[in-house]
């Protein structure tokens, strides 16, 4: 008799991990307070008044469903965007949504390249719908779009991840580059583009809305997690050909945007002034975060997200020392967990309190560390 008779053989196969371990998960298992937030790429200057007043004004109708079709966030995001509402596909974040296009386009066998050390949400909807997965190894820090294009060629691959600008590096490509790759794929693979960080990133980085909205192949994916502030609120969207997003209504959870979720979103759209505020103080953090890293003769990486990746020097175990330490310290932040990248540690960026704890703690660290 086995122990799980009715999953599949594709679900008793695979491994008991999780892509992450929350900062909640550290303080229960290893009994430290969590103080300063800086490794899972929220936003710690928080949403905009105008947010807060909304979800406020909205909590007395938390007993209703919300709108299954969600229309009047995807008409907002279509006016915003210069797309139609057609064109949107709202979802429980980009995570769920990455989750959706791969259930759409995955199945056992299914050859999909990505970058080995990438976002690794991605790979684990892939693993859990049996695909097979090429990984194409970074190139100078950033990913590789030619190995990427060549893998996809060589193994004719149903679907190819890249993100821009990237995790966990914060490095981007120009639009001409990403353009450039997009043109050179097979109509048959279906590019998955995430542009979770396009708030933070040069205005370079990202090719006019026009240029992919009626490329069947091409799925572009946004949240606002990130700058906008809202990470608990899990809203994200993705934008395609109208026909590819109609696929997704075969699959999705129809009632699972919470309704105060998507209140919040509108409100967070509609206050382009609070985002921009925002957008400079991430600026002025990551700068921040790189004299420290310079401070402690650490090298910071050029970013273009809401966090710095940051060369310590040596190996991957120096690496997670450095994490462990500072976390016993109540620093939350992260790392790449794959070789050679893994010789960095991630650094979220946040109000100012959280960076002078973070240039208190670092020098002791690396001290204790020799």
């Amino acid at each position: 008799m086995t122990d799980f008779p009715r999953f599949t053989a594709l679900a008793r196969n695979l491994p008991a991990t999780v892509p992450f371990v929350g900062p909640e998960a550290l303080e229960r298992t290893r009994n430290y307070p969590i103080n300063a937030r800086l490794g899972a790429n929220e936003s710690g200057f928080g949403p905009a008044s105008t947010v807060l007043a909304a979800i406020r004004e909205a909590a007395g109708e938390i007993w209703k469903y919300s709108d299954p079709e969600h229309l009047s966030l995807r008409q907002a995001l279509a006016a915003h965007l210069g797309c139609g509402s057609e064109n949107i596909v709202i979802g429980e974040g980009v995570d769920g949504l990455l989750g959706m296009a791969v259930r759409l386009t995955v199945e056992p066998g299914t050859t999909v390249v990505t970058s080995l050390g990438g976002y690794p949400t991605f790979n684990y909807h892939v693993d859990g719908y049996g695909g097979r997965r090429i990984n194409v190894p970074y190139a100078g820090d950033r990913e590789d779009l030619d190995g990427l294009l060549e893998a996809v060629k060589a193994e004719d691959a149903t679907m190819v991840y890249f993100a821009n600008p990237d995790n966990p590096m914060g490095s981007f490509w120009h639009a001409d580059d990403v353009i450039r790759f997009a043109d050179a794929l097979p109509e048959t693979c279906m590019l998955v583009l995430d542009e979770a960080y396009c708030e933070c990133g040069p205005a370079e980085a990202f090719p006019d809305m026009s240029r992919f909205i009626d490329r069947p192949n091409i799925l572009r994916f946004r949240t606002f997690s990130k700058a906008y502030g809202l990470a608990g609120a899990r809203v994200g969207y993705a934008i395609g050909a109208p026909q590819t997003i109609r696929a997704f209504d075969k699959i999705r959870n129809h009632f699972g945007m919470p309704r105060l979720s998507l209140v919040a979103a509108e409100a967070a759209l509609a206050d382009q002034a609070y985002l921009q505020a925002v957008v400079g103080r991430i600026i002025a953090s990551r700068e921040e975060i790189a004299g420290i890293a310079r401070d402690n003769g650490l090298t910071p990486l050029p970013s273009a997200t809401n966090f710095v990746a940051i060369d310590c020097g040596r190996d991957g175990a120096y690496a997670r020392s450095i994490v462990d330490a500072l976390g016993a310290r109540g620093v939350f932040i992260r790392m790449p967990g794959v070789a050679p990248l893994n010789r960095c540690i991630r650094i979220s960026t946040g109000p100012h309190r959280d960076m002078q704890l973070l240039a208190e703690e670092l020098p002791i660290v690396l001290e204790a560390l020799g």
